[in-house]
């Protein structure tokens, strides 16, 4: 055989197996795995280091319409250059329709602006906040069936929350058309009576963010999202989970056999509501929704990817930068948090933070690391075996990885858009040293190639 590529001498890592062997290489493609493959005009040396399916990460937000005066600080190049960094091949960002607006525009528009270079592969999910006759009888049904296969639905905020019977049409639309459904589960009404009450006692730092979202306006959200799926007998996607009450709902319902799946991300494992009490305005750079909880929340969400309660481990990225009147120091949420642009930055640090916390302290194993950072995105997202694996026939999308480096993340490693990282300071064991997107190198110690290779990918098979 003939190949354009050899990787040589690693330890390849799967969601199921772990072995030592050569990759061949050849077109963008995997052809061959064994030793003594011969010579290749590229021989990548990957001794002593861990080669594994690159990152997908299903959960991202870049270059997203925002309220007023506020800017998202990642489009497409600066988003996907972080995610190359962070040992990912592919993201999942979000096609927001505006109300009034179809979703049909909203996609030929936000597919202009990821024709700008990619440095991964990208995949889009669909938000519907605007589910017309239109959009429910036509649009969603065509886009459905041209590989638009994961849509998300919004409990909450002003402009984007559904009621229960929109919920229901869009549940019973994804049935009939074989989509999956991620619901941000957080009940609207709570959060504004609780709101109120908080703004009406002086109560608006940052920290207050997390006060206006408790844990029983999540949980009670996820039995509600759950309950609507199980009547019109859909599966749905429970995403950004951070709390024990609210995993168990969805435990429960999967022990019911209902396919109900869960997702949390590295900010309800290394950070708490305590970061948001930080000194002035500092609190700012850690309002997300959910918020981060408290210690046991910790604990419990480390428990769930333990027993597969949750399926993957995404980064939620909606970047905003700090010092920017048009980020997280806009003049209105200087008045009170309800106004603070709702999301961190972290792509670029998922992998190493779940790597350092899960594999290196023994919580998760190697393989169930693999399967939460890229197996299970691409099997539950329609790109297996595509994506996600390291198997005859499957992209070349690969990540090398040093399981003892040990690196303090600041927030100029991360090569994003934004102006700091929720996790400056966090020391890490685990880093990838080498990205690899279809055959061709993109990142190499912290460098990105100037040449972006990544492809907007659409799935052609269902969710």
């Amino acid at each position: 055989m003939a190949f354009d590529t050899i990787i040589k001498n690693g330890t390849i890592v799967t969601a199921a197996d772990v072995f030592v062997a050569d990759i061949g290489i050849e077109a963008g493609k995997i052809i061959a795995m064994g030793t003594q493959l011969g010579p290749a005009p590229e021989m990548i040396d990957a001794t002593g280091l861990l080669v594994m399916p690159g990152g997908i990460d299903s959960h991202v937000h870049l270059a997203q319409p925002s309220p007023p005066g506020i800017v998202m600080a990642d489009d497409f190049e600066t988003g996907t250059r972080s995610a190359a960094v962070g040992g990912n091949t592919m993201v999942l960002p979000f096609c927001l329709q505006q109300r009034g607006q179809s979703l049909r525009e909203a996609l030929l528009d936000y597919g202009r602006k990821a024709d700008q270079a990619c440095h991964v592969d990208v995949a889009m999910h669909l938000i519907v906040t605007d589910p017309t006759p239109q959009v429910l009888g036509q649009e969603l049904p065509a886009l459905i069936a041209e590989g638009y296969t994961s849509i998300k639905i919004f409990m909450t905020y002003d402009d984007m929350k559904l009621n229960d019977r929109e919920i229901l049409q869009v549940l019973d639309v994804a049935r009939r058309h074989k989509a999956l459904v991620m619901v941000h589960a957080e009940g609207y009404d709570a959060i504004q009576f609780l709101t109120e009450h908080l703004e009406s006692e002086g109560k608006t730092a940052p920290y207050y963010h997390g006060r206006s979202r408790p844990v029983a306006v999540e949980r009670e959200a996820t039995h509600r999202a759950i309950s609507l799926a199980e009547i019109v007998d859909t599966p749905v996607m429970i995403v950004h989970v951070s709390n024990r009450q609210s995993m168990d709902e969805i435990k429960r319902a999967r022990e019911r056999g209902l396919p109900v799946f869960g997702e949390t991300c590295p900010q309800y494992l290394v950070l708490t509501e305590q970061d948001m009490r930080r000194d002035g305005m500092e609190g700012a750079k850690y309002v997300c929704s959910p918020p981060p909880r408290d210690s046991e929340s910790q604990h419990a969400c480390w428990e769930g990817l333990q027993q597969g309660i949750f399926e993957v481990v995404s980064s939620d990225h909606s970047p905003f930068r700090y010092d920017d009147v048009a980020g997280k120091l806009a003049p209105a949420g200087r008045r009170s948090f309800r106004y603070v642009p709702n999301g961190i930055p972290g792509v670029a640090a998922r992998m190493p933070i779940l790597f350092s916390e899960g594999v290196v302290k023994g919580r998760i194993d190697l393989n169930r690391f693999v399967a939460l950072t890229s197996t299970n995105h691409a099997k539950r997202y329609g790109l297996y075996p595509k994506k996600g694996t390291i198997a005859i026939g499957s992209d070349a999308d690969i990540v090398l990885w040093d399981a003892g480096r040990r690196v303090t993340i600041t927030h100029d490693l991360l090569k994003d858009g934004c102006d700091y990282t929720p996790y400056e300071g966090l020391d890490v064991t685990g880093w990838p040293v080498r990205t690899i997107l279809r055959g061709k190198t993109i990142a190499e110690n912290g460098d990105v190639s100037s040449d972006p290779l990544g492809e907007v990918v659409t799935r052609t098979h269902k969710a």
